[in-house]
């Protein structure tokens, strides 16, 4: 990987954003509603290989499904406390009945939202695939410092030091 301050080359941002990704697992989804209002939700990501694509399950009736088909821009962001990284994913979603990739997909933790497993009724999958993503890393390895740089900036009026960001062309 590029030494800090050093340009990172395309596919070290994506292998990075890929690691991000799957390290991170729960998503903020974001839709659009009628009204023009954003809204947010967390949702399990599925597919943990990451390959420019996000999958997710829910329900065909959802509030989700119909913003989707409204707006098809969206935007899905994951949190890493543990690596003290930030992923933002946007791209177009679809709802699609594909059964094989449904069965590809399940896990059994799923049952705890869909009870009938892959029966459930309405069950149905949202693809999301990814135009650009961002992501932002940490310079500090402590939670404490990175709270406190905060509040120093807060302070002083200083801006502190976030990390790195970086754009990924999909």
């Amino acid at each position: 990987m590029a030494e800090h301050g050093e340009q990172k080359s395309e596919q070290e941002k994506r292998e990075k954003l890929k690691e991000l990704v799957k390290d991170a697992r729960i998503g903020m989804f974001t839709t659009m509603t009628a009204e023009g209002r954003h809204v947010s939700r967390p949702m399990a990501l599925q597919d943990v290989e990451f390959d420019g694509d996000l999958w997710f399950f829910t329900y065909a009736d959802s509030d989700l499904v119909a913003q989707v088909r409204a707006n098809p821009q969206v935007n899905v962001s994951f949190s890493d406390a543990g690596q003290h990284a930030w992923t933002s994913v946007s791209g177009t979603a679809a709802r699609t009945d594909d059964r094989a990739k449904a069965e590809e997909l399940w896990n059994p933790m799923l049952k705890a939202w869909f009870p009938d497993g892959l029966e459930t009724p309405n069950l149905t999958l949202v693809k999301v695939h990814a135009e650009t993503a961002e992501y932002w890393e940490s310079a500090h390895s402590s939670r404490v410092v990175t709270l406190l740089g905060f509040a120093k900036a807060a302070v002083t009026g200083r801006t502190p030091d976030a990390g790195e960001n970086e754009t990924v062309r999909l």
